[in-house]
Parts: C-alpha cells; structure tokens; sequence
C-alpha cells in the first residue's frame, strides 16, 4: 500500500516523518515545493502535483489549513485521477464543508474518509494523536492499518460530518481552558501570590486540567515560539465553531469573547506564536 500526503506543513511534516520511520512507503507534495525537499532525502516520493500523487498511491492524506486549501487542491486534480483512491482529510474544517469534499470525491467515484486529529507535533511524530474519522465502516476498516500507525485506537464517530464536529467540539475546550487559565493566572499574578502555591490547589482540585502545566511555563515566561499549534489556527478554528454553532442555535455568548481575545493576540502580532500567546492579550507586560 502506498500512501499519499498532500501538506506538509507543521502537522503534515510531523506526520511524514512518523511515516518514514516506521518504513511506510510514502510520496509527498505541496504547493510550496520546498517544503517537501527534506522528504526526499529521507526516502520519500515528492510528487509534482496533486494529480500525480493521486495516480500513484492507493491511500492520500490531506492534512491542508482549511477548507479553501483542499477545495484548491481537489480542483487540480483530474476526475478520473479520483478513481478507486481513498482520501482521508485530516485538517480542521466545519462539518458542511466536509459533506461537500465527500460529495465532489465519491462524484468521481472515489472514496472519502474525514479524520481530524487531536494533538501536536509530539504526538504526531510518535504516532500517538487521537483520531475521530467519519465516513462509511468500510472506508474506516481500509484506512484502519494506517489509522492505527498514525494514532492510538481510532475512533469511528459515524458519518461524514460528525468527526468534523467532534474536533470542532475539542477546539473550542482548548480556547475556552486556555483563555480561563490565562485568566486566572494573570490575577494570581497581578496580586503577587506564588505561582506555585495557586498551582498546587489547582492540581489538587477537579478543576485540574493538564493543559495548565504545559502551558504554564510559556504564560509566565511570556515565551511563545517555537509553536505546536499556531495561534492563527485557533484563532480560525474558533471562527468556524462560533458559525456552526449560530446555524444550530446555540448560545455562543462566552466563546464570543474568547474569539476577540483572539483577535486581539493576532494583531499583537503573535499568529504564529503558541496559542498560550493568549496571556500576552490578558495581561500584556509593559516595558
């Protein structure tokens, strides 16, 4: 079986390497081709265009920003270069969105599974996210080989769709555990308390999330680089839940004000920084 990865950004380069390690046959393509050089050297295939990568794998991973990027990528590509071709879409896009790359894909009678993943680079890399496809149980049993490399025990949610929307559901805790532990932490700050001494009721309390201790050092640090996870996607990912959400009907009041926080850390000029940059927006410090 060889497999297709279309996106080698953060997550897909974390995701490529994975794959070369365990010996999988792999070829690789973006759009910017310098981001699938390194590949090359390390044994994989770069493929001059999508269509290429298509004609030549059985499986294709797309592991693209948003959907814009996909739609892009899937209308380079020739119909019947869609023959017979799993498809597996890996980014964070709203549940419609999904519907509709499915549609398009089994129109030209290919196949198409959607399986959003939770994690960063170090899960990525060790083959530990977690995986919440949807689509048909024999497109999940064909892509499980490769799920269960990718991951530890994938999960089937059901439809096309509703992977998309539980790792909608996902994203909107890490904004909402990171804005209130920002939050929390710039009071306690801002009083004078010991950090460690407000930590250790934290961790001894059921409020304790382990998210708080990785992001800890970073807040008080005030040092955001070297991200796993962009604030700028967040940021996008928050977006997408606040529209999906006012389509259902759901009061979405408390993520509104997550969202400009958001914002506001994006025109600090952090979207590229670790999404615990949104400390900075809550208690910027002045020099």
């Amino acid at each position: 079986m060889k497999i297709g990865l279309i996106g080698t950004g953060l997550m897909g380069q974390a995701l490529a390497t994975h794959l070369l390690a365990e010996n999988q046959p792999l070829m690789v393509f973006n759009r910017s081709p310098e981001k699938s050089e390194e590949f090359q050297e390390r044994g994989a295939e770069v493929a001059s265009s999508a269509q290429q990568l298509l004609e030549q794998c059985d499986i294709c991973l797309l592991f693209l920003s948003d959907a814009e990027a996909i739609q892009m990528v899937l209308d380079s590509i020739e119909p019947a270069a869609f023959k017979d071709t799993l498809i597996i879409q890996m980014g964070t896009i709203a549940p419609e969105e999904s519907r509709h790359f499915a549609e398009q894909v089994n129109n030209q009678k290919g196949r198409y599974l959607e399986c959003p993943v939770l994690g960063s680079l170090p899960e990525a890399r060790s083959g530990k996210l977690i995986l919440m496809a949807g689509g048909s149980e024999k497109d999940f049993q064909t892509a499980l080989p490769l799920l269960e490399l990718i991951g530890k025990q994938p999960q089937h949610i059901g439809s096309v769709g509703q992977g998309a929307t539980v790792k909608l559901a996902m994203n909107q805790l890490i904004a909402g555990l990171t804005a209130s532990f920002a939050l929390s932490l710039a009071l306690v700050e801002k009083e004078g308390i010991e950090t460690e001494q407000f930590m250790k009721i934290v961790r001894d309390s059921a409020l304790y999330a382990p998210t708080f201790d990785k992001k800890l050092s970073r807040m008080l640090e005030r040092d955001f680089d070297n991200p796993n996870f962009p604030t700028k996607h967040l940021a996008k990912d928050t977006r997408l839940f606040l529209s999906v959400a006012a389509e259902l009907g759901l009061d979405t009041s408390a993520l509104q004000g997550i969202e400009t926080l958001l914002q506001k850390t994006l025109e600090m000029g952090l979207d590229n920084t670790d999404y615990s940059a949104l400390m900075a927006a809550v208690s910027p410090r002045h020099k």
